[in-house]
């Protein structure tokens, strides 16, 4: 249990100051650029989601805030609604993420390519739509959840150390849970359909180049074919960490472990993606890197003066 206490404080540690950083980074390439690219507001969006939800989850594990015990019910529904809430925008806006780069790397020919103008322009309608969806899908739990020193055992079905979910709302929730859980797989399949679509045209564009420059070296790689491949990269690591997020979950249920070993385990994987997406954004983003050395460029001369 201390082994996965302090590897979750690490991960959360590691996770919300990479998000924030990509985060005000965003929010800068926001203020100085007047026309920023839809990507930039996705990813942006993404990094807020992220620092959301580690925090949330840091307030919900047993651990760190444990003098906190949530005797108030009002900081429970609003902290597990919370990380709900962020949970849902983070599968969406990588779904979302995951769709535009898919159309703008089509062809000009295709149906999807004379979306591309369209689809740039309502990135913003999109978001506030899928922040409208994932707020509504949740808002059960602002009536269902309740401080666990509030219930009594037999009353409760308890979702970690504090917030439970009173069993009396138990039919009620689990519709929505129903509900939340069509909408992931949606988005989920969605992520699934666009990557292939991706892939098979960078497959193609990647045999039409050998075929016309007749060479064995692949040119350089565009901006447009590196944005795909980080995409693509994310859309992997996330699907195959909630897949194994479903199985341990089902696990739990069927066998009916729900041990603070199971939890805290589980917790880590739900953390992964948030903690880790960003690094590969900043790592493969020319422009943070070009800042950065320029930032160590002028420190540098400024020191040695």
């Amino acid at each position: 249990m201390l082994l996965l206490k302090n590897a979750f404080l690490l991960q959360v540690g590691i996770g919300v100051t990479a998000n924030t950083f990509l985060l005000l980074f965003r929010i800068l390439t926001l203020f100085l650029d007047h026309r920023p690219k839809p990507h930039d507001l996705l990813t942006g969006n993404l990094a807020l989601v992220h620092t959301l939800m580690l925090l949330t989850m840091l307030f919900l594990s047993p651990g760190p805030f444990e003098s906190l015990r949530f005797q108030n019910d009002v900081k429970c529904k609003a902290l597990f609604y919370l990380s709900r809430v962020m949970r849902g925008l983070s599968i969406c806006t990588t779904c979302l993420l995951s769709m535009l780069q898919a159309v703008t790397i089509s062809p000009s020919s295709s149906w999807l390519g004379r979306c591309k103008q369209k689809s740039r322009r309502y990135v913003i309608h999109s978001l506030l739509f899928l922040w409208i969806l994932c707020l509504s899908f949740s808002c059960n739990l602002l009536f269902s959840t309740v401080a666990a020193s509030n219930v009594t055992q037999t009353q409760e079905l308890s979702f970690g150390n504090y917030c439970s979910l009173s069993s009396a709302r138990y039919l009620r929730w689990s519709l929505f849970f129903l509900l939340a859980l069509l909408r992931d797989v949606s988005f989920v399949g969605g992520m699934l359909l666009s990557s292939v679509y991706m892939v098979t045209l960078l497959f193609r564009h990647q045999r039409r180049s050998q075929h016309l420059h007749n060479v064995s070296l692949s040119p350089s790689i565009s901006p447009e074919k590196r944005a795909t491949q980080i995409i693509l990269l994310l859309v992997s690591f996330f699907v195959v960490m909630y897949w194994v997020d479903l199985v341990i979950s089902f696990c739990s249920i069927v066998l009916l472990a729900h041990g603070p070993i199971m939890l805290g385990f589980q917790a880590l994987v739900v953390n992964a993606y948030p903690t880790i997406s960003p690094l590969v954004i900043i790592i493969f983003d020319k422009r943070i890197i070009s800042t950065l050395q320029n930032m160590e460029q002028k420190c540098h001369r400024f020191l040695t003066k």
